[in-house]
C-alpha cells in the first residue's frame, strides 16, 4: 500500500494559540510542534510571496525525518499572470528555494482563481512547462533572471517532482480537462468546499492523490463530524488502492479506477474555528496512521523542545 499523509494547510494561526498550541509555546516552535502531530503540512506562505532558500532550509531542519511539505505555488503565476507567459515566474519560484526541502518536498499545489475559465491551449502550454524532476526544476531555477541564491541545492538528482491543480471555475468540470491532466500526470485536487467550486474525483496522476478539505458545511470554518470523517476514510482507502467509490463524482466518466496504488496527501483547511488540526487528528486515527513519538494536539510539547 502506498504511503498516506494527513495534515493541515499552514500552521501559523493566531486562534490556534492556547488551543491546538499549548499556552506558553514559543511562536518559533509552532512548526516543530505541528510537524510532530502530523507527518505533512501544506506550506501556503509561498502562495502570497516568494520565500528564500534560507527559510526553506530552516523549515526542513525544524521538522523530523520522514516529514513532507506540499508547497503552494505563487499566486503571481496563477492569479496575476493567469498561467500565461509563466516561464519566468515558474523559474523564479524554484529559484526561491523549495528544492532546499530535499526529500521533504512533496507535491506542488497550483490553485487557480474562481475567475479563471478553462482554456485548453493556455493550460496545455502551462502544463508542458512544469518540471517533472528536481533536476529539471533546478535547471529552470538557474535560468531565473531576478533571483540568484548564494548557493544552489546539491544532489537533487532525478527525484520525481509532482504537481496538483485545484480549480474553482465551473468550466473546468469537463472530460477534456481531466484527460489533459491525465496526459501530463498532474493530480486533480479533490477540493471539498460546500456548494462553492466544481468537484471531481478523477484519478489523473499515476502515483498520488491530493485532497483539500475546506469545511463540511461552512467554508473554512465548520468541522467534520464522525459520519463525514468515516466517509472520507473509506474513500481514501479506495483511492490508495487505485479504486473509485461507487458514487464517485467524475469529470471524465469514461475512466474510473485503474488499480494502481497511490500515495495520498490530505490537508484540512477549515482553520478559522480551530477545527483543522483536530479533524486531521481524528482522520489519522480512523485510518490507523501512527507516528513515532507523536505530539498529541493541544498537549504540552514533547521531548523535542
Amino acid at each position: 500500500m502506498k504511503a498516506l499523509h494527513i495534515g493541515i494547510s499552514g500552521w501559523r494561526y493566531v486562534p490556534w494559540r492556547g488551543d491546538f498550541y499549548p499556552e506558553g509555546l514559543r511562536q518559533k516552535d509552532e512548526l516543530r510542534y505541528a510537524s510532530r502531530a502530523f507527518d505533512s503540512i501544506e506550506l501556503n506562505g509561498s502562495f502570497y510571496a516568494l520565500q528564500t532558500p534560507e527559510r526553506y532550509r530552516r523549515w526542513a531542519a525544524d521538522t523530523p525525518a520522514g516529514f513532507v511539505f506540499s508547497v503552494k505555488a505563487p499566486r503571481y503565476i496563477t492569479h496575476i499572470k493567469r498561467l500565461r507567459d509563466a516561464e519566468e515566474g515558474v523559474a523564479n519560484f524554484f529559484a526561491s528555494g523549495p528544492l532546499e526541502l530535499g526529500e521533504k518536498l512533496g507535491p506542488i499545489l497550483w490553485q487557480l482563481p474562481p475567475s479563471l475559465k478553462y482554456d485548453a491551449d493556455t493550460l496545455e502550454a502551462f502544463l508542458a512547462l512544469l518540471p517533472r524532476s528536481a533536476g529539471a526544476a533546478l535547471t529552470l531555477a538557474k535560468s531565473a533572471a531576478s533571483r540568484t541564491p548564494e548557493r544552489w541545492p546539491s544532489a537533487v538528482g532525478r527525484r520525481p517532482l509532482r504537481h496538483a491543480m485545484e480549480v474553482r471555475h465551473a468550466s473546468f468540470a469537463c472530460a477534456a480537462f481531466a484527460q489533459q491532466l491525465r496526459r501530463h500526470g498532474v493530480a486533480l485536487v479533490f477540493a471539498d468546499a460546500p456548494r462553492k467550486w466544481p468537484y471531481g474525483e478523477d484519478l489523473t496522476a499515476m502515483d498520488f492523490v491530493y485532497l483539500r478539505l475546506h469545511g463540511d458545511q461552512q467554508l473554512y470554518a465548520s468541522g467534520y463530524g464522525d459520519t463525514a470523517l468515516e466517509r472520507w476514510s473509506q474513500r481514501i482507502g479506495r483511492w490508495q488502492r487505485g479504486l473509485q467509490p461507487a458514487d464517485a463524482k467524475l469529470f471524465d466518466t469514461s475512466t474510473r479506477g485503474d488499480r494502481r496504488h497511490r500515495e495520498v496527501f490530505c490537508y484540512f483547511d477549515n482553520d478559522i474555528k480551530v477545527r483543522a488540526p483536530y479533524d486531521a487528528s481524528r482522520l489519522m486515527a480512523l485510518l490507523g496512521l501512527e507516528l513515532p513519538d507523536r505530539q498529541e494536539p493541544g498537549q504540552p510539547a514533547g521531548d523535542w523542545t
